[in-house]
């Protein structure tokens, strides 16, 4: 704010009032010390790779091998939450994320040996689809500050509900079909964080950025064939992994 020096002028000068009436002093501007909660939300795609399937049936073959590992595809998440801004460089976050229904496909074969050499018997094409639930905590850390762009990296621990929906086993050499209830299990999750925000506004940024999340293992229902000769355990999914790109927006409450 601007304020005239009439009184002092007059003091020292004598005062001319016509003088004193155009001069002014700028007080110091107002420090604004960042900190304090903030809201958050995000939307994106995550690109997810597994690291093995094993079912104990496998073990009981002569021979076994997969000619497609398996992949998913990509899907949609979305996600919410709160933090706190500790200072222009260290803030904390904690998530509840949904992360849609990705499909999965697989292919293997299994045989036995003979004198003359492998005889593959059969061959089994494996789909379902695969969805989360994560709760996770978050720290990161802010790199710098150029005009509004902000460079961060962080890291986070939590919890991944890791559900595995409409698995289906069709043999077609046999005409054999077998199926999987669904199945939920929780599974420990860490992730790596790593992206850039822009300082919209005062309160608003926007924030562009990359997560390498470990969502550990999950599992289907029991297996039975179509004509329930066979009930036997799980289909195991081991080590699921996930490249996410997420676009989102913090809002500072104070």
């Amino acid at each position: 704010m601007k304020r005239p020096l009439i009184a002092c002028i007059a003091a020292l000068v004598g005062g001319a009032p016509a003088f004193a009436a155009d001069l002014y002093v700028e007080d110091p501007a107002p420090v604004v010390v960042p900190g304090g909660w903030y809201l958050r939300g995000h939307l994106g795609m995550s690109n997810q790779k597994l690291g093995s399937m094993h079912h104990p049936l496998m073990d009981q073959v002569e021979l076994h091998e997969f000619l497609d590992e398996g992949s998913f595809d990509s899907a949609p998440l979305a996600g919410v939450g709160v933090g706190y801004q500790f200072n222009d460089w260290l803030r904390l976050d904690g998530i509840v994320e949904y992360r849609g229904k990705a499909d999965y496909s697989a292919l293997d074969r299994y045989g036995h040996t003979t004198p003359g050499g492998p005889v593959w018997d059969a061959t089994n094409d494996y789909d379902g689809a695969k969805s989360e639930w994560l709760l996770m905590a978050n720290a990161y850390v802010d790199i710098g500050d150029w005009y509004g762009v902000k460079p961060y990296v962080g890291a986070g621990i939590g919890a991944s509900r890791n559900t595995i929906s409409r698995f289906r086993d069709v043999n077609v050499p046999t005409q054999g079909v077998a199926y999987a209830g669904d199945e939920s299990t929780w599974n420990f999750a860490w992730a790596l964080h790593a992206g850039v925000a822009y300082q919209a506004t005062e309160r608003l940024a926007i924030d562009f950025g990359y997560s390498y999340v470990d969502l550990g293992d999950a599992k289907t229902g029991r297996i039975r064939s179509y004509d329930n000769t066979v009930n036997e355990g799980p289909m195991n999914f081991d080590h699921i992994t996930s490249h996410d790109f997420k676009l989102g927006m913090r809002y500072a409450l104070q």
